[in-house]
This record gives structure tokens, C-alpha cells and sequence, in this order.
């Protein structure tokens, strides 16, 4: 049964994780969510059990809300036989057949893998557009500055697929903020992009502080 996550519940499991990663439990790179709960909370009532999410390096919450099971999502994250990967994908490389979920740790990697499932989800099911599956691709802010990312926007909105871009914009790639990277910044706007900000709780990679300059 599909778990009923709040706030609360979604940052308390990115909290064990961190205190597995500081026991010594974890030994290999984490990617920690926090402060966009209640975004992806909305996003994620408008996505159907059938709908295909591609993920990215940051996806814990991603699995969690698609109907993933929290103690499979940490024996993953642990590197345990029991994981959905069976140990092998960890924090980074999350997939789930089961729940049509898959994910890349490549910045936009993440973005021609949902073209090529939305173009062959609208070539099987050509008359089916209320009922047949969607395609959620989720990226950063950083992957904007991806060539692969505008022209998988490109391709998907000329051709009209079942696929919507979410961008997840907490004003880093990385380290670097939209300004230090393309000082008069833009965002990229187009009518299969959905985007919302947010600030970010942990530091881009581990659990310890941010990097100053």
C-alpha cells in the first residue's frame, strides 16, 4: 500500500539517512532533499501510479512519494541485498521497475531517457490521451545549463509528448548560484516546463557544512 507522506515524515527519513551516513553506515556519496517537501508533495498528487519518473541524483523523496518502500529505499542507500538495486545503485542510481521510477546521477542525464519513453508511450497509445501514461522528468537548476536539457525540451514540446520537465530551482549547481554561472540570469521557460524554487537544507553532497569561499 502506497504510504501517505506529510512534511514532517519525508524530512525524518533524510535525517536517518544522515545519521547512518555519520555512524559509518553509508559508504558512498549521499544526496539529501529538505525544504521542498510541500513542493513536490503538490507535484506529486498530480502523478498517477502508471506515470513514469525520472529521477536524478537527489531522488530519495522522488521514490518515497511514487509509492516507493521507505526500508527498501534505505537497505538501497546502505548498499544491501535488499535494496531495490539490490545494493548496487545506492543513494545515486535509484530504479524501480515496479513503479515505472528510474533515475540518473549524469546532470540532465535523466532528460533524453524521458523523450525516448514519452515518444514511445505516444506511438503505442496514439488515441488514448486521458488514459495512457505520462512522463515526469525531474532536474535542477544546474541541468538548465545542459545542452541535453533544451534540446530534450525542444524535441519533447515540438512533437507534443506526454512529458513534462520539473525543475527543482535552489539556486545551485553545486556550489555555484544561477548568477555566479550566467550572471544575467533567465529562466528558461517553455509550456512543458514546470518549475519551483526552493532553499536547500543540506549541503550539495554528504551531510556536513557548506562550502565557504
Amino acid at each position: 500500500m502506497k504510504l501517505k507522506w506529510n512534511k514532517d515524515t519525508l524530512l525524518e527519513f533524510e535525517l536517518k539517512v544522515k545519521e547512518e551516513f555519520e555512524k559509518g553506515h553509508i559508504n558512498a556519496p549521499i544526496h539529501l532533499s529538505g525544504g521542498n517537501e510541500e513542493n513536490l508533495i503538490s507535484i506529486f498528487e498530480l502523478i498517477k501510479s502508471q506515470d513514469y519518473v525520472i529521477s536524478t541524483h537527489r531522488n530519495h523523496y522522488h521514490y518515497l512519494l511514487k509509492g516507493g518502500n521507505p526500508d527498501v529505499l534505505m537497505a538501497e542507500i546502505k548498499g544491501e541485498k535488499e535494496g531495490c538495486c539490490k545494493g548496487v545503485g545506492r543513494s545515486m542510481h535509484i530504479y524501480d521497475a515496479s513503479l515505472n521510477f528510474y533515475s540518473s546521477g549524469i546532470v540532465a542525464g535523466g532528460c533524453a531517457i524521458a523523450v525516448g519513453i514519452a515518444l514511445g508511450i505516444k506511438k503505442k497509445h496514439p488515441d488514448t490521451m486521458k488514459t495512457r501514461p505520462y512522463v515526469w522528468c525531474f532536474c535542477g537548476d544546474g541541468a538548465e545549463d545542459s545542452g541535453h536539457f533544451i534540446e530534450a525540451v525542444r524535441f519533447g514540446a515540438s512533437r507534443q509528448l506526454p512529458l513534462t520537465f520539473v525543475v527543482e530551482d535552489n539556486d545551485f549547481a553545486a556550489e555555484s548560484t544561477k548568477r555566479d554561472r550566467w550572471h544575467q540570469y533567465c529562466p528558461i521557460n517553455a509550456t512543458n516546463i514546470v518549475r519551483y524554487n526552493y532553499q536547500r537544507v543540506f549541503p550539495h553532497c554528504g551531510v556536513g557544512k557548506h562550502v565557504s569561499m
